[in-house]
């Protein structure tokens, strides 16, 4: 599954039963073999397909806004930035469009603030996140406010549901 950079829903989703240990079990981590959900299905009586079927389901309802791999790319030899956008309403789907064509954005997500997008980049190097900015102002006539990480704190957050 990919990143589609789905705006925030702004209508509920009924979970189902089935549905709440699978989201509860994701948030620990995924099996790194070749068959993740032939391993994961059997742990809600489900067949590897059906199990499939669900995670797709919760990311196409926005339920899941994100299904895949977090690589830490700095210890890789990138950088990562996030970065931030003042958008009027009326210009609102065409910015998220503009910035979602970019494969240096990860991932955005709209805010109740005077900066209502924000998002995160990353690339091979700094002067490439600077150039993915540069272009997006240019391709939105916004300004984009970048925030580099001066210090990083490592958390984890696991939701019960």
């Amino acid at each position: 599954m990919t990143n589609t950079n789905l705006p925030l829903r702004h209508t509920p989703v009924e979970l189902d039963a089935a549905d709440r240990p699978i989201l509860n079990r994701l948030q620990e981590g995924f099996p790194i073999c070749s068959r993740p959900f032939a391993q994961l299905a059997p742990d809600f009586g489900l067949k590897e397909s059906e199990l499939i079927a669900r995670v797709q389901h919760l990311h196409r309802s926005g339920v899941l806004t994100r299904f895949g791999p977090l690589f830490q790319i700095e210890a890789l030899g990138g950088a990562y930035c996030l970065a931030a956008m003042a958008v009027p309403e009326k210009r609102w789907e065409s910015t998220v469009k503009a910035v979602n064509r970019h494969p240096e954005v990860a991932h955005n997500y709209r805010r109740t603030h005077a900066l209502n997008m924000w998002f995160v980049l990353a690339a091979a190097s700094m002067l490439e996140i600077e150039s993915c900015l540069r272009i997006i102002e240019v391709e939105t006539g916004l300004p984009v406010f970048a925030f580099p990480k001066e210090r990083e704190y490592l958390l984890s957050l696991k939701l019960e549901l």
